[in-house]
Parts: structure tokens; C-alpha cells; sequence
């Protein structure tokens, strides 16, 4: 699948949001916010970061595609760092994989299965991610999940491609007048702690026009 709309940008504009736990939130931020600092200089990214003292907290990345996906392999990164520190004592194939769950409409996962599974079974061979999209539609909404778990790279590869195929799925919209390159592709991504697959929480995406 080419990426390429993902990563030359095309004028896309994309907005990740990720419902984190607060100890993973004050990794991100670092002392004194350094670390959080860092990532918002090297990658470009407008990063921001809910206020409250509430368990979970909202950090959202915003900007053109290539840096906003600077930015979330970033956050994986240190995410996966955070996960390596504190399972010192165990081998690499033995740490269970970074999972997170998407949400997308209903309307739209037909694009992403793909004509008997092929689209889907193309990205997860592709990526080497894990991905399962459930077959109901969440409670009260119009919306289903997408889980994806794996090694950081095979986790932002396949959020790539999904992008990707929603992209794609908007330009051949009978409402879309402008096409991609215009469009403005918002989504929410829920980073949950290393748990085993079948058995991660869900967090949502949501897009829009």
C-alpha cells in the first residue's frame, strides 16, 4: 500500500488525540516538561495535553501528516522505553506488545476489510501488526473498534495505512468536493498498557469532514 499521501502531507491536516494513563502522561511531559518539550521542537507537532487530575488524560498531536507521525512514533518510542525499564528481568519476546484500539464509523470499515478481508489481511501482512475490527458496533453509536497491537513500527505503519484508506475513502465521497488534499482527517487514539491482545480496553477515533 503506498503511504505516500501519509507521507509527503498532501495539505492533510491530522489530529491524533491519545486517552493516556497519568503515569504514561508524566513520562511524556518528563521533568520540568523537557521531554515533552523535545518532542514539540524535533517533531514540528502541536502537542497538548489535557488539564486535571482525572486517571486519564487527553494528549492531543495536530499538524500536517509527515510531522504528525514524528510526533506519535515519538510517543510510542517512549512508551516502549517506559515498558522495557520496568520488565527488566524479562527477554524481549517474552513483553507482551503495545496495544491500542481505534474507532472508526461503521460506514467506513468496509474500506478498510477490504472484499473479502483482503485490505485488511494486506496491512497486517504489510505491518506485521495485529489488527481486528469488531464485528458490532460499539454500544449506542454508530461507530466500531479497531485493535492494533505489535512492535512500535508495525503499530504507526498500520495507523498510517488506515489513514490511508480512510483518505481514500473521503475522496470518493459524494460529498467530498475538494479531495484529500484538502480534507482534514481528525482522530482520537487510545494508547492502553501492555495487556494481553484480545483483552484491551477500548479508545476511539473519530472522523470527520
Amino acid at each position: 500500500m503506498d503511504t505516500g499521501v501519509i507521507e509527503g502531507g498532501l495539505n492533510v491536516t491530522l489530529t491524533i488525540r491519545l486517552l493516556m494513563h497519568g503515569k504514561e502522561v508524566g513520562s511524556i511531559i518528563g521533568n520540568k516538561g523537557e521531554s515533552v518539550k523535545k518532542m514539540r521542537e524535533e517533531s514540528g507537532a502541536r502537542i497538548n495535553i489535557s488539564e486535571g487530575n482525572c486517571p486519564e488524560r487527553i494528549i492531543t498531536l495536530a499538524g500536517p501528516t509527515n510531522v504528525i507521525f514524528k510526533a506519535f512514533a515519538m510517543i510510542i518510542d517512549k512508551l516502549e522505553e517506559d515498558i522495557s525499564s520496568s520488565m527488566t528481568n524479562s527477554t524481549a519476546a517474552s513483553r507482551p506488545p503495545v496495544t491500542l484500539r481505534l474507532v472508526v464509523l461503521a460506514s467506513q470499515c468496509g474500506s478498510l476489510i477490504g472484499k473479502g478481508g483482503c485490505k485488511i489481511k494486506e496491512i497486517r501482512e504489510s505491518t506485521g501488526a495485529q489488527v481486528q475490527v469488531a464485528g458490532d458496533m460499539l454500544p449506542n453509536s454508530t461507530e466500531r473498534a479497531i485493535t492494533i497491537a505489535g512492535i512500535p513500527q508495525s503499530i504507526i505503519e498500520c495507523v498510517k495505512q488506515i489513514c490511508v484508506v480512510m483518505l481514500e475513502t473521503l475522496s470518493h465521497s459524494p460529498h467530498s468536493r475538494t479531495g484529500p488534499s484538502r480534507q482534514v482527517l481528525q482522530s482520537s487514539l487510545q494508547v492502553v498498557r501492555p495487556i494481553p491482545f484480545q483483552d484491551s480496553m477500548p479508545c476511539s477515533l473519530g472522523q470527520h469532514m
